[in-house]
């Protein structure tokens, strides 16, 4: 079974820095986009970065120039560290990859983590 598991969440005093993990287990034919999305209690979930197998990147407005998002190059392994951290960044933030299952699937499946807390105080 192919799972993705986020670790790092945790309290985060204003202007502190967050990082966050995202491992993929079990094999997939190919992965494409990986990134990570943050939702608010009561809100949509909202995109925070994203890296390509390319390696290009694709972040928020609300967090340019305070994010970088990394990949191994296995691409089993992404890895988002978001600094300057402000009170409007308390969510949960859930790890997203785009695989394809097998050679054969019929296109890219989005698979989801569990979902990991980062809390900023006011």
């Amino acid at each position: 079974q192919v799972r993705l598991v986020e670790s790092g969440g945790g309290f985060v005093q204003p202007g502190g820095s967050l990082r966050l993990s995202c491992a993929r287990s079990g094999s997939v034919f190919s992965v494409k986009r990986m990134g990570w999305y943050r939702q608010v209690q009561g809100k949509e979930r909202d995109l925070v970065a994203t890296i390509t197998p390319r390696g290009d990147t694709i972040s928020a407005d609300s967090v340019k120039g305070r994010v970088t998002i990394s990949r191994d190059n296995a691409k089993t392994t992404v890895t988002l560290q978001l600094n300057h951290l402000k009170p409007e960044g308390t969510a949960v933030y859930y790890c997203m990859t785009g695989i394809q299952y097998y050679k054969f699937s019929s296109g890219y499946v989005e698979l989801w983590g569990q979902g990991t807390p980062g809390a900023v105080p006011s």
